[in-house]
């Protein structure tokens, strides 16, 4: 992990910052393989713009991390008893940070808490907004990841297929969504999000919650479900039909299917952005006449996190670079009747762009 140190101490100095301060998460996994929830005592990295990183740890993690971190970083362990304040303020004092100094903080990660201990740590430094920096370098996916991503892809896709031949009218949302984890953890991983399933109505409801409700003749249903192998997730979505559809229901799922086409087929291309793949897909659903039931933008990047840069939506005009991994997801979504999300996992190649999940997109009925 020492050259994404390296690496993100030479765009520190492009963004101006004296040090960033990393809370446990998907950045400080990213940054040093160290996985931590984040809990209620005071755990911060400070990687300065030049030398040896720290990290304020309490003392009851300090040996298994120190396992495993290759000298990364110089640890400044603090026990219950003392309190981190003092073990915050001598890390800061090493690497040099004082009244003055440009320190880049997690945005929307950091707790108050925390931020506060660093305010007080380092009075008169000036906290900014270090996510830009943060998603740049994270957004190229490496050899590596990319791989974890595609196995991911395996693992869902092979236990939805699993899953699907076992479900038949009757059957309750949660017990199908129980199936799918069931099988997703069978196979080595673990789910990546609350597993969705939603039948009918409920289809409707883009972030529905796995219910009661049985499945019925005619009714949609999504199916929405991630896989997180060696920390790196899949997304996949596809809607299945109980029995017959009505002609409304057929029509706004061919609708979808070919929205998902058109946004794989702007994201191969040279220059695409997130906001040339978000017009693409959007444009096949407004031109028909669901514009207003397309609730939500086309796409978000995958990796560590399920929702990470970049977005695949109006106002990201910056050109995708190869490595950049994110779904490509329309969906029409109508009150009463139901709704429609086909969902793609792509990556940005030097050909423009791939599909890692192939799972059939067409209609397919269940039993």
């Amino acid at each position: 992990m020492s050259h994404r140190i390296t690496r993100i101490q030479q765009a520190m100095c492009r963004y101006g910052f004296d040090a960033l301060a990393i809370v446990p998460g998907s950045n400080l996994r990213y940054l040093s393989g160290i996985t931590l929830h984040a809990g209620l005592r005071l755990t911060l990295a400070l990687i300065p713009v030049s030398g040896q990183s720290a990290l304020v740890v309490p003392a009851l993690e300090h040996a298994r991390i120190a396992e495993t971190t290759d000298a990364l970083f110089r640890f400044y362990p603090w026990s219950d008893a003392e309190g981190p304040e003092q073990a915050l303020a001598r890390a800061a004092r090493d690497i040099g940070l004082g009244a003055g100094s440009v320190i880049g903080i997690e945005y929307t990660v950091m707790r108050v808490f925390e931020l506060r201990a660093l305010e007080q740590a380092i009075p008169g430094a000036r906290m900014t907004d270090a996510i830009p920096l943060l998603a740049d370098l994270r957004m190229v996916k490496d050899a590596e990841e990319l791989n974890a991503i595609r196995q991911a892809v395996r693992v869902i896709e092979d236990t939805l297929r699993q899953t699907i031949t076992q479900v038949r009218a009757g059957m309750r949302e949660r017990d199908i969504a129980d199936l799918w984890e069931r099988a997703i953890r069978a196979a080595g991983c673990f789910p990546a999000f609350e597993t969705i399933v939603a039948s009918g109505p409920n289809s409707a409801n883009p972030h529905h919650t796995s219910g009661d409700r049985a499945l019925q003749e005619g009714d949609l249903v999504v199916f929405d479900g991630g896989a997180v192998y060696q920390g790196y997730v899949s997304d996949i979505t596809r809607t299945f039909a109980v029995g017959h559809l009505s002609d409304e229901a057929l029509r706004i799922h061919n609708l979808v299917q070919a929205a998902n086409t058109a946004g794989r087929t702007a994201a191969a291309q040279p220059g695409a952005t997130g906001e040339s793949i978000d017009a693409a897909a959007r444009q096949v659903i407004e031109q028909n006449g669901y514009g207003p039931y397309f609730l939500h933008r086309t796409g978000h990047g995958i990796g560590l996190d399920v929702h990470e840069p970049p977005f695949i939506v109006a106002g990201n005009r910056n050109p995708l670079p190869i490595g950049a991994t994110f779904t490509i997801e329309p969906g029409i979504y109508i009150r009463g009747l139901g709704g429609v999300r086909i969902e793609d996992d792509v990556v940005i190649t030097a050909n423009g762009a791939e599909s890692l999940t192939t799972f059939p997109r067409e209609v397919q009925y269940l039993s």
